[in-house]
């Protein structure tokens, strides 16, 4: 047997080597409040509860009960009524799975049935489609605010479309979709209507936006994730439905085996309550005045660095973000690398996302601003102007263009496995699952194959990282 000293040593080494998840200088996948004793609070709530089994609510009645007040109060947030019910999930990507399959279920007749959605909108949407046979239709956005175009998602809709989707706001560029319209076309149709609202739902509501929620007439499901501005632990989201027929499609019972009737609200059927519990005591101890301050906190911070990014010779915002996320591009030509810029922000312990290219996005950095962001502006602009100097001095990363041309016209559908391998070696990952220090040359080539020749690449790089 190992010291109990020695696992958490090691463990501790082995966390030394990530992204760092406090301090405000990851710009992705975590999100830090700032606040004292909160982490502390959750990891003492989810001890509480981590072997308590969310399978069956009622052997587990305290799992039910917080279930329950994390729903009415996420739905308090989102305008909804005594008739919205919910369901916790394990995050915004099970919440929408869960939304697409409650209205590909609720349509039986509907042969080939398919989902309308803006081409911004998540990607977890098309994993939906993949998984329950849903035709994805996505929809060109506005080539200068990014939004979803009502007129041209109505046109979209035909007799198959059983579920239409917009944001609250877009991953990608930070804006709100025009709901309202959206919806009012979804419902002239009779057809459901979904708000991702995973990333914006504990945000928007304190920011004065318009109404996105089920205050917005034909909106039909939202779904808002705790794990994010509600700065809980990972992964808790909320799936929320008009009404309990709506949420019918997503349930899942069977007899037909010699054991216990199964019955499942959610994808998974053993659950943990950690999260779940973990999840209420910080929603409980923040509260919603505290949840007004931080929502105001990391959009004040998020508008300072997009107005100070306008200000920085070479970058621009993308869009007119309505949140806290900012998407920043290069504007017009330069003479400099925005992979590159990403490298040396990287070198000063800052992680900008990379997105690449798609439809009427240009490349560019993404950057989820959170509430501990707030009074560390001046730096990040300071760092980010020197980024962009260096990257200046440094000139476009330069790539053989046969190298280029000939990953351009790759079908990935004809390429075996050790070709792949041969391909990311050739890009520099090919060590191992090893991932260079510096990456722009990497993501120039990436940015150069196709979609789908970029989705098999790094999935046969994922093949590498995980034995």
């Amino acid at each position: 047997m190992t010291a109990a000293a020695e696992v958490l040593a090691e463990l501790r080494a082995l966390r030394a080597g990530d992204l760092p998840t406090h301090g405000a200088r990851t710009l992705a996948y975590v999100y830090d409040s700032g606040l004292s004793g909160v982490d502390e609070l959750a990891a003492e709530a989810h001890a509480l509860a981590a072997h308590a089994n969310g399978l069956d609510p009622t052997a587990f009645p305290s799992l039910l009960r917080l279930e329950n007040e994390l729903v009415a109060t996420t739905a308090e947030l989102v305008g909804g009524t005594e008739h919205t019910v919910g369901a916790v999930t394990s995050g915004g990507t099970e919440s929408c799975l869960l939304a697409v399959l409650a209205a590909r279920t609720g349509a039986p007749e509907v042969r080939e049935p398919a989902m309308v959605l803006p081409e911004t909108a998540h990607a977890a949407f098309h994993k939906a489609a993949h998984f329950f046979g849903v035709r994805a239709v996505p929809v060109p956005v506005d080539p200068v605010t990014f939004r979803a175009d009502p007129a041209a998602m109505a046109a979209a809709m035909d007799e198959r479309t059983v579920l239409v989707v917009a944001s609250a706001p877009s991953y990608a560029h930070g804006v709100l979709d025009p709901i309202a319209e959206i919806a009012a076309a979804a419902a002239a149709r009779g057809i459901r209507m979904h708000v991702d609202a995973c990333i914006g739902g504990w945000v928007l509501p304190h920011l004065g936006v318009p109404p996105f929620g089920f205050d917005v007439p034909g909106v039909t499901s939202v779904s808002v994730d705790l794990h994010k501005y509600a700065y809980c632990p990972k992964g808790v989201s909320v799936l929320l439905h008009a009404g309990a027929e709506l949420r019918r499609g997503h349930y899942f019972a069977s007899a037909d085996w010699p054991g216990y009737t199964m019955l499942n609200t959610t994808v998974q059927s053993t659950r943990s309550g950690g999260p779940l519990a973990a999840a209420w005591a910080v929603v409980r101890h923040i509260g919603a005045d505290g949840y007004r301050r931080l929502a105001l906190d990391a959009r004040a911070a998020a508008e300072e660095i997009a107005a100070g990014i306008g200000k920085i010779d070479g970058l621009r915002v993308l869009g007119a973000p309505d949140s806290t996320l900012v998407a920043l591009a290069l504007d017009g030509t330069p003479g400099f690398d925005l992979f590159t810029v990403a490298d040396e922000m990287s070198a000063r312990n800052w992680y900008v996302q990379p997105q690449f290219a798609h439809g009427v996005s240009p490349s560019n950095l993404h950057l989820t601003l959170s509430a501990a962001n707030r009074g560390h502006e001046r730096e990040f602009l300071a760092d980010l102007e020197s980024a962009v100097t260096v990257a200046r001095a440094a000139g476009p990363v330069e790539v053989d263009p046969r190298v280029l041309e000939f990953v351009a016209a790759l079908d990935p559908e004809g390429l075996t496995s050790e070709q792949f391998a041969g391909l990311l070696a050739a890009a520099g990952l090919g060590d191992g699952g090893a991932v260079p220090a510096r990456m722009a040359e990497v993501n120039t080539l990436l940015a150069a194959a196709p979609p789908r020749l970029r989705e098999r690449l790094l999935l046969e790089f994922l093949g590498q990282l995980h034995h």
